[in-house]
């Protein structure tokens, strides 16, 4: 029953790097999609002295 339990914790590291990876990758993603987002389709910029009035 020993020589069962390393092949089991060899598949179980590597299966957990793997959902790591993915997510990861996923969170990457999704980061440079809401920065490039912003970039392009967001307001301009805001003046340098945002509490001036306008007269």
């Amino acid at each position: 029953m020993a020589e069962h339990l390393p092949a089991i914790d060899g598949a179980r590291p590597r299966w957990r790097g793997l959902v790591t990876t993915v997510m990861l990758i996923l969170i990457s993603v999704m980061i440079v999609r809401d920065i490039l987002i912003r970039r392009w389709t967001g307001s301009p910029p805001s003046s340098p002295d945002a509490t001036q009035q306008s007269h």
